[in-house]
């Protein structure tokens, strides 16, 4: 009898999916934004915040043949509501993809509201955007390079 190898699916960002409070998140640093906004409700900075909420991209629609689309949608990991009354919805990343910029586009043509992509440095104190940490990498190169010259 031939053994079949079983192929265990692994995640392409090498996130480990874990559990908090009852929730799965798709990664650690994603439960950690949670404990932040946690933190940031009981100190009465954030009033309320939603996770995984879906927002329509793209509307069903009907093909010239008859066929029938569904609407697309993009699954936001959080809706925040602060309590002077600004809303951010936040996706945690640690890199950008071309998929997540076209869903992007796509989201701020729809929604007014800012949809900010959040990762977590150590280096640059906690919680950042990604733009702010690729803009603070290249401050950082042009230094370390005017400092080789």
């Amino acid at each position: 009898m031939d053994v079949v190898p079983i192929k265990v699916q692994k995640n392409k960002y090498k996130n480990k999916k874990v559990e908090y409070d009852g929730i799965k998140f798709d990664s650690k640093m994603e439960r950690d934004y949670y404990i932040h906004l946690k933190q940031l409700q009981a100190n009465g900075i954030v009033y309320e915040f939603f996770m995984q909420k879906n927002y329509v991209l793209i509307d069903a629609y009907t093909r010239n043949d008859g066929t029938k689309v569904r609407a697309s949608y993009y699954k936001a990991d959080f809706e925040v509501h602060y309590s002077d009354n600004r809303v951010e919805v936040i996706d945690i990343k640690g890199m950008l993809t071309e998929v997540f910029k076209l869903k992007q586009k796509i989201f701020e043509t729809r929604y007014p509201f800012e949809l900010k992509l959040i990762t977590y440095s150590k280096k640059y104190g906690g919680w950042i955007t990604l733009q702010d940490l690729e803009e603070k990498r290249k401050q950082n190169k042009l230094l370390n390079q005017k400092g080789t010259i």
